[in-house]
């Protein structure tokens, strides 16, 4: 039996439905040199000459151990215990797709029970699901809650300009055309310059813990008023830093999103990388993704389920407020792995070490004649500098020198035109440390 069921006749009245007589008339536009049965491919050769083929191409892209690396802007590079990956490579976790059949997936569905839990943990939120794509559409995920308690009459959502600039075109492009009104991040603003936005048509107002900047802003009495004008408080946060500071549930926070990647994720040249999502009980029905919950069998031992939902994304078209299925479910479980490695001591322990090695490099860039550092405010394991000339030119100066420089802040946020965005992590050492600002004294 043909694996094409159409029949010659049935062929040649498609054909003639799009006006060409033949099917080799549809690849035209292909020269007729790269056309089968004359593709002109190289000979044939053996394994060892294919993967040394492959070996050198992948050898033609730099990456992060090619270099010291001081870039972060939302992606991070921090140690990965080798037992992350070798999990992750087990065939019931590495081919595994969606655990509707609970009796079949009890490894899949504990897994995912334990991301949540530990991601509830860190936030101080009751609920908590797994997952979605990235940081970027968590944020857009929370306005969509946000829109659905405020019964889709509230259409106003204050973003600060800290939040990460693609998380907030994201979560544009997410709700255009409903009559959404974005404000807050079109410039500098400060928290109480948000707060004095709040108003009764307000839905949401998100900020970012850290900054963008890297630093830690003064949330207090936020909530309260957040909550006095019946908005919800979102925070999009670092979960390697709320090892160190105050959660974001401490501090008043409904929701809680974020990129997960300083979770025993890889850089990868930009993904996949893993959305988290959290938030306080009360609007567990309303959250997008898989959520599973603990319960006991038949025989009274304990069990996990998808729970709440029937699958990962609502059934019913006319009632579903997004569409989540399948998901970034191997990151979270490499962010499980992770985070069950480390412990909350080694956790805290990763974290104190970006701190105090980015204070140490930002002391001594503070020193040099030219610079200046942003002490405005306290920092986790970014902070801006202002340089002497354009960033872009002191980025390929340190490339020479085998150093990966900060981000270019003047592309996002024009009033910091020649102002750097340096990262530090545990990875950095004091000799890289010290390397960059020797380089750094060297611009002229």
């Amino acid at each position: 039996m043909s694996y094409i069921p159409h029949t010659d006749a049935e062929r040649q009245q498609m054909l003639a439905a799009i006006g060409v007589p033949t099917i080799e008339d549809l690849f035209d536009a292909v020269p007729s040199a790269y056309r089968f049965p004359s593709l002109s491919l190289p000979e044939p050769v053996g394994e060892l000459e294919v993967m040394a083929e492959l070996q050198a191409l992948a050898e033609a892209n730099d990456h992060a151990g090619d270099f010291a690396l001081f870039r972060g802007a939302g992606a991070y590079h921090h140690f990965i215990p080798s037992a992350v990956n070798h999990i992750l490579l087990r065939g019931e976790f590495y081919t595994a797709y969606t655990p509707y059949q609970p009796e079949m997936s009890q490894g899949t569905l504990q897994a995912i029970f334990e991301f949540q839990s530990m991601i509830g943990a860190l936030t101080g939120m009751e609920a908590a699901n797994a997952s979605h794509y990235d940081g970027a559409t968590s944020l857009a995920e929370a306005v969509t809650v946000a829109l659905d308690v405020g019964r889709r009459k509230r259409k106003k959502i204050i973003l600060s300009p800290g939040i990460h600039p693609d998380y907030r075109a994201v979560a544009r492009t997410y709700h255009q055309g409903q009559g959404i009104q974005f404000v807050g991040d079109q410039s500098p603003a400060s928290v109480d310059d948000l707060a004095a936005l709040l108003d009764e048509d307000t839905a949401m107002l998100a900020v970012a813990y850290p900054n963008f900047f890297g630093q830690i802003e003064r949330f207090a009495g936020l909530a309260e008023k957040v909550h006095q004008v019946g908005a919800l408080l979102v925070f999009v946060a670092n979960p390697l830093a709320l090892a160190l500071f105050k959660s974001p549930g401490e501090l008043g926070a409904d929701i809680v999103v974020g990129e997960g990647q300083p979770l025993g994720i890889p850089l990868s040249f930009g993904g996949p990388y893993l959305g988290y999502f959290a938030c306080r009980e009360q609007y567990v029905r309303r959250i997008a993704g898989r959520i599973v919950g603990e319960t006991v069998d038949q025989d009274g031992k304990r069990a996990y389920v998808m729970t709440l939902r029937p699958r990962e994304q609502d059934i019913k078209r006319d009632k579903a407020s997004s569409n989540i299925c399948t998901n970034q479910g191997l990151m979270a479980l490499a962010a499980t792995v992770y985070l069950a490695l480390m412990g909350k001591h080694g956790l805290r322990k990763a974290a104190e070490l970006c701190y105090h090695k980015a204070h140490y490099a930002a002391d001594q860039i503070y020193l040099l004649r030219g610079f200046s550092v942003d002490r405005s405010k306290p920092f986790f394991n970014e902070f801006v500098v202002r340089c002497p000339r354009p960033v872009a030119e002191i980025n390929a100066l340190l490339l020479e020198r085998g150093i990966i420089g900060g981000y270019d802040l003047g592309k996002d946020y024009p009033h910091l035109s020649n102002h750097m965005l340096l990262c530090v992590t545990e990875m950095n050492t004091r000799y890289e440390i010290d390397s960059l600002v020797e380089c750094l004294r060297d611009v002229k």
